[in-house]
């Protein structure tokens, strides 16, 4: 019983790091792509490739700016949970 408690605790922990490392790349991807969308609208260009050039440059971007936050939640989850699951056995 106490290994499928520390078992789902793990899971759910990793699931929400998951969470927080893809907030800031699906934000940016969102943003872009409404105001895009938008302007897109308004000027009436109906072209679907339109959105895909700002999209992925703000998403490289973005991700290229967030590296550090992703880098250090993952290796304080790594730190704080798996390491001492490793150790203790």
């Amino acid at each position: 019983m106490a290994d499928q408690i520390i078992f789902f605790d793990t899971l759910r922990h990793g699931l929400w790091i998951a969470v927080l490392i893809s907030i800031p790349v699906l934000t940016a991807a969102l943003v872009t792509g409404v105001s895009i969308g938008l302007v897109q609208a308004l000027t009436s260009i109906q072209e679907m490739t339109l959105t895909f050039v700002p999209k992925l440059a703000a998403i490289v971007l973005v991700f290229w700016m967030s590296m550090g936050f992703m880098t250090q939640t993952l290796v304080s989850f790594f730190h704080e949970q798996i390491i001492p699951l490793i150790v203790g056995g």
